[in-house]
């Protein structure tokens, strides 16, 4: 680039020449972006951050670490496996033992209502036995089941009919109205599935 434009001036000074090239002045420096004093936020920030219960709650276990919470929610009630501080993506599983006791906790706190003539003690659970409440799941038909996963455990969750696949198991919290719960809990104890002691269902409490 010679030294001296046609307008008999350094190219850097003419504001003519120098217009668009790496000698023009008049363009503005890039901007630095700014942080704050406390350094750069990030997208991320709070995600190893462990989650807590907010709503009242009552709870059984731990089992291989994990505990099992029926939990207020917005809307309803929440039926999860917890571990670490973290809600599991599984169907939640106790001891048969255990849920008589939890219900019980959760009836005196106000969280659950089952009719005390439901609890029938002297049932025998049959093979396949399970307390069914039935509902919807947007067009699809669902039900909540409280069934024997074996002679010493009790699992609590949601199956989802599928056309042309039939019912399918929902590895997932539990999330329902009161009043799901309720009437599958005292389906189960009229089929011996609980086998719960005299008392544990108490009345009264929410029943949506």
């Amino acid at each position: 680039m010679p030294t001296f434009c046609r307008h008999n001036r350094f190219v850097a000074d003419c504001p003519i020449c120098s217009k668009g090239t790496v000698l023009d002045q008049s363009q503005a420096a890039p901007r630095r972006r700014s942080t704050s004093s406390g350094g750069r936020r990030s997208g991320k920030a709070g995600a190893n951050i462990p989650r807590t219960s907010r709503g009242p709650f009552v709870s059984a276990g731990p089992y291989d670490g994990a505990e099992i919470r029926l939990e207020r929610v917005p809307g309803g009630l929440r039926l999860a496996s917890w571990r670490g501080g973290q809600i599991e993506r599984t169907a939640p599983v106790l001891a048969a033992q255990d849920l008589p006791t939890l219900l019980a906790q959760a009836a005196a706190e106000g969280l659950l209502a089952l009719d005390g003539a439901a609890a029938d003690t002297g049932a025998t659970a049959e093979p396949g036995a399970s307390g069914i409440s039935a509902g919807r799941s947007g067009e699809l038909r669902d039900e909540l089941r409280v069934e024997r996963v074996d002679d010493a455990r009790v699992r609590v969750a949601r199956w989802i009919m599928r056309p042309n696949r039939g019912w399918e198991l929902q590895e997932a919290p539990v999330m329902l109205p009161p009043k799901r719960f309720s009437e599958a809990l005292a389906a189960a104890a009229r089929k011996g599935v609980l086998g719960a002691p005299e008392g544990a269902f108490a009345s009264g409490g929410p029943e949506d």
